[in-house]
């Protein structure tokens, strides 16, 4: 077949496929599905302008658009984006697990104090006042007044998205005291979870003493499966920091803090992007006010259920042994 024959019963197919590949190139994935097809052909093309020694224009235009088809095809993902899906998928659940003693401890330091005080205030309801202070007992009943138009924190700023940011820095400052005073043998973050406990406990059993029940639990049930679950972590990578400088075994105190902030690396950035979460949350969808309570204690359940769920079966297929 002549090269002028051949290029007009062809140059429909090449049009069409340069105009596919410039979209893809740009984006848009529309088509992508049949391009893999038309690329083989091309690639037909390609072989045949070669073996019939067709002009060097043409091989070269057809090669150009096998190289780019080629390019598009078998592009990978970044290498930040497979570390950042492989953390992801197994080394943050892993690591948790892999320390799930510490997060065991750190978690009934957290929870035993709070679930002890809602039951000491529904018994004592004086008792709150002992360890809060009046001022912030008359804060968060205004926080969390059923009248109120937005639950949850003063709104010092105008919008959700400012609040989004300072819920960012509310919550990463209380993990990291939680985390950081580990280094001091333990005794930061063991007071600061069981301090964090007994805060939470005051005022959840005050404000359902109160009546406030519905205001108060709907606010914090979604993003606390990620806020409350992330201090528990950051306690967790505390103690053992601390426990590390207490008993080093053979190993010098240096060398074993060194060990055991490695393997804290991973809890720690999980941690932080479960702040990310929880603050998101709690400045999108917690305050509405608007919401039925049973769609928000719905929602709240779900949340914690995928919490679980992740730490429990994620990461297992690759678990070290």
């Amino acid at each position: 077949m002549k090269q002028d024959v051949f290029e007009r019963q062809q140059q429909h197919f090449w049009s069409e496929y340069a105009v596919l590949l410039q979209r893809l190139e740009t984006g848009d994935t529309t088509g992508y599905r049949n391009f893999a097809s038309s690329y083989r052909r091309l690639c037909q093309h390609l072989s045949v302008a070669r073996h019939r020694s067709y002009s060097p224009h043409l091989v070269t235009y057809l090669n150009d658009l096998m190289l780019r088809g080629h390019q598009m095809l078998y592009r990978r993902p970044s290498h930040f984006w497979l570390s950042f899906l492989g953390f992801i998928r197994y080394d943050f659940p892993q690591a948790v697990r892999a320390n799930q003693h510490y997060v065991w401890l750190a978690s009934a330091l957290l929870y035993l104090p709070f679930i002890l005080l809602i039951i000491a205030i529904k018994l004592q309801p004086d008792l709150v006042n002992l360890v809060l202070d009046p001022h912030d007992v008359a804060s968060y009943e205004a926080m969390y007044d059923p009248t109120s138009e937005r639950l949850g924190r003063s709104r010092e700023a105008s919008t959700d998205v400012q609040m989004f940011g300072f819920y960012i820095y509310n919550n990463i400052g209380i993990a990291f005291r939680t985390f950081a005073t580990g280094i001091l043998y333990t005794l930061g973050s063991l007071f600061f979870l069981i301090y964090n406990g007994i805060h939470m406990g005051a005022v959840a059993g005050h404000l359902t003493e109160i009546g406030y029940t519905e205001p108060f639990w709907t606010f914090v049930i979604a993003h606390g499966a990620f806020e409350l679950t992330a201090i528990v972590f950051s306690g967790a990578a505390g103690i053992k920091l601390g426990f590390s400088l207490l008993s080093p075994g053979n190993l010098s105190r240096m060398e074993s803090l060194k060990r055991s902030a490695k393997a804290c690396t991973p809890i720690l950035f999980g941690m932080v992007g479960m702040l990310l979460i929880a603050a998101f949350i709690e400045a999108f969808w917690s305050s509405d006010h608007t919401m039925p309570a049973t769609v928000k204690y719905t929602v709240g359940a779900v949340m914690w259920a995928l919490v679980t769920c992740y730490f429990v079966f994620s990461g297992r297929v690759r678990e070290p042994r």
